[in-house]
């Protein structure tokens, strides 16, 4: 039951609400770069507003000195809860398992990077959602926490029941972990979109040599298809000549009907293909360092994790050039 579906006098005092409501953007936040997963997050959200408009059945609101933190408590153990039921529906999914994309419009804006930013802004893209499942509930949690939305050690422990030096500990674990396999620096928007372009126009044109040109000897592909697409590979393909030759097979025959749209996917420019006005693949490049090549290519097919995706939500470069 949500505040909207909630019968009139099941309805919880309007201050109630409105915190909800108010703190709803965060809360969701909070919850999917901890569990990767749009529906798993509404289902959560929902438990969250089960479990804050019950508790404030029982007791006045007055009593909460600092409903958000309160809130933003409910939602972090209700995910760390929902962790045991994601691991055993991963048990059975077939290939590589992918986080569920966050599919926006396109963007012409160039805000500048800047190193202070940096992990807060990879945080949510989909490559720093694929290192973050590495890590356990709890370090992944108290990392989302600290790194992403800057809460203190000593509120983390409050809303987890540790100890702050337990808190600190995780965070240093987590921290190193991620910092171990994501760079610190990251490419220029401009040349982020430069690179995908280059990518998919290479990709999609079975362009074995242009591939290996803009691949990194290094790369790895995912292909998440949930055992929906019978071309979705079963294992990541690691390795420049492996990738340029399963990436160009995997466009054979397939490209033909299909539409590409720049979108911005977890805040990095990506490429959505539609087949008609049905969402087909949305891919995502991972750059080196410098910008230059692509290191990681994730592909998400399965129709379950595409449900959001719209062919309405225009490019603007694409809808002027028409």
């Amino acid at each position: 039951m949500s505040p909207a579906a909630a019968e009139p006098e099941d309805v919880p005092a309007p201050a109630v609400t409105r915190h909800f409501v108010d703190h709803r953007e965060l809360l969701f936040s909070v919850v999917y770069n901890m569990l990767g997963s749009v529906a798993d997050t509404e289902d959560v959200l929902q438990e969250t507003w089960l479990s804050w408009s019950g508790r404030n059945r029982r007791a006045p609101l007055a009593e909460i000195d600092n409903p958000r933190a309160y809130l933003v408590r409910i939602a972090v153990n209700h995910a760390l809860a929902r962790q045991a039921v994601i691991a055993s529906r991963r048990e059975t999914y077939v290939g590589p398992w992918l986080p569920e994309p966050l599919v926006t419009e396109a963007t012409t804006g160039l805000a500048p990077d800047s190193a202070d930013h940096t992990v807060r802004g990879d945080a949510v893209s989909l490559a720093m959602l694929v290192v973050l499942e590495t890590l356990t509930p709890l370090e992944r949690a108290v990392f989302v926490l600290h790194e992403v939305f800057g809460y203190p050690h000593t509120e983390i422990a409050g809303m987890l029941d540790r100890t702050p030096a337990s808190v600190r500990q995780l965070a240093h674990r987590a921290r190193a972990h991620v910092h171990a396999r994501r760079p610190r620096y990251r490419a220029h928007p401009r040349v982020r979109r430069e690179a995908t372009e280059r990518f998919v126009e290479a990709a999609l044109g079975g362009d074995i040599g242009a591939l290996m040109e803009i691949l990194a000897p290094d790369v790895t592909v995912w292909i998440d298809g949930g055992g929906a697409r019978q071309a979705a590979g079963l294992r990541p393909v690691h390795g420049r000549e492996k990738a340029a030759r399963m990436l160009a097979g995997y466009a054979t025959g397939r490209t033909g009907d299909m539409d590409v749209r720049y979108r911005r996917v977890n805040g990095d420019d990506a490429a959505v293909l539609f087949t008609g006005d049905a969402p087909y693949a949305v891919m995502v490049m991972d750059l080196t360092s410098d910008g230059d090549r692509v290191c990681g290519v994730y592909v998400v097919t399965n129709p379950a994790k595409l449900t959001r995706v719209r062919a309405d939500d225009e490019d603007p470069e694409q809808a002027s050039a028409q």
